[in-house]
């Protein structure tokens, strides 16, 4: 039996994994890990369907130029056929002519050498990963206001001892439902829950106080909060002169959003927001969580500095039990941005066009800092950018499904199908390898032995309980085979903790410093916290008690406004669209679809009982849902706990992110999944 960790969210759950067969899993609790204590979602005791599905991929694939159909080769003509390729593509087009995509599902040593792979074996700036539509808002907003971005700067059990914790965007009881008796325990001793949620969710049922906007005015509600709390007189001044600069310039902007104005731009009433603001004002220790119901938008990033304004008002960021923080979604969401998958950055959050991180990690490499590329495009920019005269023509894709989960998805499934050659490395055919043209089998989970950075920077261990399929290669060998063959001056490793060894030097003196942490800690401690920068330090489960990671240790304030989402409802297209998760699924549904024990409805439409009589929508009979990009048909479901001007689609299955707004935020390249105008028809 063997301990290892849940192959979804960003919680990783422990779990211990047994053979009941010849070589097939199975799950049982492992109620010592602190994070679950044994406690898993139905996703998590139905992960050994993963293992011996049919449509489990066990050989490469290469597609026949003359029949157009995939065929079955051995893994040295398929690592021949795409390192042939992609040098001639360099030698005619240069090394920017290849793309890499990554995900944040992949374990930290793969984020790390995929990110080294792209840079030394590649050339390519040309680098980044689905985690870019997931963590970037808060990311950067992080980075911004404390100087480091660490999703969850305490463990996620403090929220039991806070006094209200206000969940944004969030349903943390589907999402990540063994989190969700954190908020039970905090309610049976006094504390309050607030959520914030255009969708009366499962989480919203657990809350004392709910508060339902329209989409995209998250922003305004957070500076509507934030003028009361002035108004109020419940602004921890000391605190803000000791620990905080910027302060009088937010105090002057939030001003004129008084709660009337608020309640025009939310739909939230004037008489709620002042309840809201009064609660938080009279708490002696708050706690604010945004997810990505309020990130995913073109203004997120804001959106998040806003509520950590109103965090740094009251005096919580960097007080025990309080603060603001981030419900990191991939199960390595935090880890994957972490080392080098990101078009700017190098391990350990180092910035790639800084010319001391460049040398650093160039010099732990053992390559020319000069010789790494600069700065790459982001996510969709470089999707975008696929087959174009002056974007790639080759991409190599590693724990993403493109086609499912990429915005204004029918523009993007265009510019892969116009590449050159598509590389997708993946478990199963899904949507995004059955355009590719050459398909490669890869391990999972159990399969294989890597660390985790789970949501509160907690480095765990997955630890390989079962031997992979024959024919089943890991990333890491992927990445090895190929950079032999492209002739890459160094060679990469294929032995996770000898690559994790490395990325403990890579990453030592850094924001996210891993030097002092070893797979041998992990195992004894449950995880170690980063920033952990010697075997003898003891991690960093809170951090910010002394100061923040700006070089004056203060936290910086931000003015932002309310701008409103990129694209609002006009007589064409009059409703809100918003898109989100179902308990039983998880991401594009690659995984999930294919478990036989995970129930399987298929997509929906929800929307509100007095938009679905204007329509003439009956529940259970298809609607259709057209938005400027392109349109998609559902069963109604007809509920009343969503607003009467929204409707809301899953993204698990093709179609909702045909519908969904490419717009991005300026400074994190976050698309807009989360609001765009939209049609609906019965």
């Amino acid at each position: 039996m063997t301990t290892t960790h849940c192959p979804y969210c960003s919680l990783q759950c422990g779990m211990r994994v047994s053979r009941r067969g010849p070589g097939v899993p199975e799950v049982s609790e492992w109620s010592e890990f602190p994070v679950n204590r044994g406690a898993l979602c139905r996703k998590g005791w139905s992960a050994a369907g993963l293992y011996a599905g049919r449509e489990r991929l066990t050989t490469p694939l290469v597609r026949d130029r003359a029949t157009g159909e995939l065929t079955p080769v051995d893994w040295d003509e398929a690592l021949d056929t795409i390192a042939d390729r992609l040098l001639a593509l360099k030698a005619e087009h240069g090394p920017d002519t290849v793309g890499v995509f990554g995900g944040g599902g992949l374990t930290n040593e793969k984020a790390y050498q995929l990110g080294k792979f792209a840079r030394v074996a590649l050339g390519t700036s040309q680098i980044d990963y689905n985690g870019r539509w997931c963590m970037s808002s808060a990311a950067s907003a992080g980075m911004r206001a404390f100087g480091v971005d660490r999703g969850l700067p305490f463990p996620l059990a403090d929220i039991e001892d806070t006094d209200v914790v206000v969940l944004v965007g969030s349903n943390l009881a589907e999402t990540m439902p063994p989190a969700a008796r954190h908020l039970d325990a905090l309610r049976e001793r006094g504390g309050r829950v607030v959520v914030i949620d255009p969708r009366r969710t499962a989480t919203a049922e657990r809350a004392d106080v709910f508060v339902q906007p329209v989409p995209g005015a998250d922003l305004a509600l957070a500076l509507g909060v934030l003028h009361l709390l002035v108004a109020g007189g419940h602004v921890d001044e000391a605190y803000v002169a000791a620990r905080t600069s910027g302060w009088a310039d937010v105090r002057e902007s939030v001003g004129a959003w008084w709660p009337e104005r608020v309640e025009r731009a939310s739909g939230v009433p004037a008489s709620e927001l002042r309840s809201l603001a009064a609660l938080l004002g009279e708490a002696r220790r708050v706690m604010v969580l945004t997810a990505r119901g309020a990130e995913q938008h073109s203004t997120g990033s804001d959106t998040v500095l806003a509520w950590i304004n109103v965090a740094l008002a009251l005096g919580m960021c960097g007080t025990p039990a309080a603060g603001y923080g981030c419900l990191t979604g991939q199960g390595n969401g935090q880890g994957g941005r972490e080392h080098g998958q990101k078009a700017d950055q190098l391990p350990g959050y180092r910035m790639i066009e800084d010319r001391a991180d460049r040398e650093h990690v160039a010099g732990v490499w053992g390559v020319d800092p000069d010789s790494l590329p600069g700065k790459g495009r982001s996510a969709y920019e470089l999707l975008d950018a696929l087959g174009t005269p002056t974007g790639p023509s080759a991409l190599l894709v590693f724990g993403s499904n493109i086609v499912v989960s990429a915005p204004n998805a029918t523009q993007v499934t265009a510019r892969l199908e116009a590449l050159d050659l598509l590389v997708v490395a993946d478990v199963v055919l899904s949507e995004t390898a059955a355009l590719a043209d050459v398909v490669l089998p890869v391990t999972q989970w159990a399969e294989e032995t890597g660390t985790m950075t789970n949501l509160e920077g907690r480095v765990i261990l997955r630890q390989q309980a079962v031997s992979p399929p024959s024919g089943v290669l890991s990333d890491l060998d992927v990445l090895s085979g190929l950079a032999s063959r492209l002739g890459s001056p160094v060679a990469f490793s294929t032995e996770p903790e000898e690559i994790f060894a490395e990325l403990g030097r890579a990453t030592a003196g850094a924001k996210a410093d891993y030097a002092g942490i070893s797979y041998d800690r992990i195992r004894a401690e449950s995880g170690v916290f980063w920033p952990c920068p010697s075997p003898d330090h003891p991690g960093t489960p809170r951090m910010f008690l002394d100061s923040f990671g700006h070089p004056d240790g203060r936290a910086r304030f931000h003015v932002v406004e309310h701008r409103g989402p990129a694209e609002v409802p006009d007589g064409d297209y009059p409703v809100h669209l918003t898109t989100g998760r179902v308990l039983a699924q998880y991401q594009s549904g690659a995984q999930t679809r294919r478990v036989r024990d995970l129930p399987d409805t298929g997509p929906f439409v929800e929307l509100h009982p007095m938009l679905a009589g204007r329509i003439g929508a009956v529940d259970g009979e298809r609607v259709t849902v057209a938005t400027r990009r392109g349109s998609m048909s559902a069963p109604a479901r007809v509920v009343t706990t969503i607003r009467p001007d929204t409707i809301f689609v899953p993204f698990h299955w093709v179609g909702a992110n045909r519908l969904t707004n490419d717009a991005l935020d300026p400074a994190s390249r976050m698309p807009e999944f989360k609001v765009c105008a939209a049609a609906v028809t019965a």
